[in-house]
């Protein structure tokens, strides 16, 4: 949802600059408060005017996202990139199946103001009021947070979130940053017990202290960039080079064999895809076994399954 809303404000700021004017930044940022369980997804999207929030919002099934498409088709614009993923109301929803209660506070470009949506899992209802507390103030997208149930806080663990961002959103076309904890060794000075030392002349000792140094570990928390590596298999076979073929197999296949060979196709017809297929440079197990994980299938970037019975695997090499 948070990736719609960014292709939505790059698509129409081509032809409206000014819907940049807060920052041109287009990313999403988690973070994470393990203790509390809570969990808040923010990106600099289009945002939602109140209106939006309630069409979008009201009920399960309006879908902002579908009715952008509707008006791309209607308008008949030529060569535009859709490749949005999805029913913001419909996926929004399934957020309450780990949460007891969630809070959405958005800011669109065309407001000058920021609303508020607040609802409960066992409730009917939702509330919507304007955001007025300045440190909650965001210049332009939406921040989506999520207060987990008891037996769900476990989501909130840093780590837990970047594992399973790494999995299902790795390819997402924009930066995704979580809220990390990082250190930093350093030499820092302590005191050790006061020694006696002779000194020359009337022969009584003197304490000095000596100074020793001992390394330790400073602690901080900071943004770090969770999507690095590219869907490569969106390009042109030409344009790709065999080091990058290599780097993409290793790091999606946690390898560190480059793989024998690859071949990089499309098929086009009733069902449209493109593929990777490589051939590891090590014996592996039966690929036609139906507990092996080789094949994993992506919609629009974001990770669906890997998941699959040998008639699929047959069907392919077919």
């Amino acid at each position: 949802n948070a990736s719609d809303a960014l292709d939505k404000l790059r698509y129409l700021s081509v032809t409206d600059p000014d819907l940049l004017k807060d920052g041109p930044e287009l990313d999403i940022r988690i973070q994470t408060d393990k203790d509390n369980g809570i969990i808040t997804i923010t990106d600099s999207g289009i945002g939602m005017t109140r209106q939006e929030l309630v069409d979008s919002l009201g009920t399960i099934a309006s879908s902002g996202t579908a009715k952008f498409l509707k008006t791309l088709k209607e308008s008949q614009e030529a060569n535009v990139d859709s490749n949005l993923i999805g029913q913001f109301g419909v996926g929004f929803y399934s957020a309450f199946l780990v949460s007891d209660k969630v809070a959405v506070s958005t800011k669109s470009p065309k407001s000058e103001q920021q609303y508020v949506w607040e609802a409960e899992a066992e409730s009917n209802s939702y509330t919507i009021r304007e955001e007025t507390d300045p440190e909650k103030l965001i210049p332009r997208g939406t921040r989506l947070t999520l207060y987990l149930k008891r037996d769900d806080k476990g989501f909130a663990h840093p780590e837990r979130i970047q594992k399973l961002l790494k999995n299902y959103s790795q390819f997402v076309s924009f930066p995704i940053y979580t809220w990390q904890e990082k250190g930093f060794t350093k030499e820092v000075e302590v005191d050790e017990d006061p020694a006696e030392v002779k000194t020359e002349g009337d022969g009584e000792p003197k304490k000095e202290v000596k100074k020793k140094t001992k390394t330790v570990v400073e602690k901080y928390w900071d943004w770090e960039l969770t999507n690095e590596t590219q869907p490569i298999w969106l390009r042109t076979p030409k344009e790709v080079s065999t080091e990058e073929y290599n780097e993409f197999y290793k790091k999606t296949f946690n390898e560190y064999l480059d793989p024998l060979a690859s071949s990089h196709f499309t098929t086009e017809g009733e069902v449209e895809f493109r593929s990777i297929l490589y051939v590891p440079a090590t014996k592996k197990e039966d690929i036609t076994d139906r507990k092996t994980k080789n094949i994993r299938l992506y919609v629009k970037r974001v990770f669906i399954s890997d998941d699959f019975d040998g008639e699929l695997v047959c069907l392919i090499l077919a």
